[in-house]
């Protein structure tokens, strides 16, 4: 049966990976970002499956954008949706993808502004889309927060990128309390580390292409167990420290 989905920043990168692998395996997909206009390779998309893949505009650290995608999800996607026995709209995976970071950040110079949009966008954007999401998520289905190795404070070797390493580290910290708040229903939530990813974000250096990092991270999520739910894990499923 293909799983009804929906992907946060999924204009670019690791997000638009993500819409791709899942419409290539027969998914349905509602891809959400900030500025849908300007989002070329998602509409591109919509054109080559139509009915399948709706892109809808979502900012997820601003509490109006959020509740609006609650609100136009079954006016918009009707029938391609799957439905509950009420009638409302159901996802089976949630992927809370969209993220920013500040580059350039120096000990001496932090700014308060890149900490607090950081932890508004990577940190409280995912743990309250989710809870907003909470009515439409299919029971037993699943939630995958897209970390980071640079929110593992156990890994931490040097002072770099703070305002994104603290708010990933928050992130985990939300999935942990989400895969609790979820548990009696059977949603899973993890929190789960792409690797450093050829992308804009990964910057260069990157080893890993994103098709592979976005393949590996949909087998973790098609073998999650019920167990798994509020752990931390790489694209290749390995247990990342906290």
């Amino acid at each position: 049966m293909p799983l009804h989905c929906l992907v946060t920043g999924a204009n670019r990168g690791i997000g638009l990976a993500f819409v791709r692998h899942l419409l290539a395996r027969g998914d349905r997909v509602i891809a959400t970002c900030r500025h849908p206009g300007k989002a070329t390779a998602l509409n591109t998309l919509a054109g080559e499956y139509p009915g399948r893949l709706h892109v809808l505009p979502l900012d997820v650290a601003d509490a109006r954008s959020r509740a609006e995608l609650v609100r136009e999800l079954p006016l918009v996607c009707g029938g391609d949706v799957g439905k509950d026995e009420t009638g409302k709209p159901v996802i089976d995976l949630l992927i809370n993808n969209a993220g920013v970071l500040h580059s350039g950040e120096r000990f001496g110079a932090l700014s308060a502004a890149h900490l607090e949009d950081s932890f508004r966008t990577n940190a409280a954007g995912p743990l309250l889309l989710t809870e907003a999401l909470a009515v439409t998520l299919a029971d037993g289905g699943c939630v995958a927060n897209v970390s980071s190795q640079l929110g593992s404070i156990a890994n931490t070797t040097r002072f770099g990128t703070p305002s994104y390493n603290i708010s990933k580290a928050a992130q985990n910290m939300a999935t942990v309390l989400l895969a609790h708040a979820l548990r009696e229903r059977g949603i899973k939530v993890v929190a789960l580390h792409p690797g450093w990813v050829q992308t804009d974000m990964g910057g260069d250096g990157a080893q890993i292409s994103v098709d592979d990092s976005v393949a590996g991270l949909l087998r973790v999520i098609d073998a999650l167990k019920p167990d798994d739910s509020g752990k931390f894990l790489d694209w290749q499923g390995a247990a990342m420290p906290w």
